[in-house]
């Protein structure tokens, strides 16, 4: 029952993480929609990039605290 009530606390958190990263991955989203971009890239290529980087942003809080539960119920055995 414990592990399953440190999940769930790690399932909140990643999802606030997560909906504090899409925030901030549409905004930068937007930015780059309507600023001109001076590193020269395609307008295409600079959105791809900020939809990897949100993409990566939204899923990291999720691998990490997964990962950390696995390795935490491991040391328990």
């Amino acid at each position: 029952v414990d592990d399953l009530i440190i999940a769930e606390m790690f399932l909140v958190q990643a999802t606030i993480e997560s909906a504090t990263a899409i925030g901030d991955g549409l905004s930068a989203l937007g930015r780059r929609i309507t600023t001109s971009d001076d590193s020269g890239l395609a307008p295409a290529d600079s959105i791809g990039e900020a939809l990897r980087w949100l993409a990566d942003s939204v899923v990291e809080p999720y691998t990490s605290r997964f990962r950390y539960l696995r390795d935490f119920q491991s040391s328990d055995d």
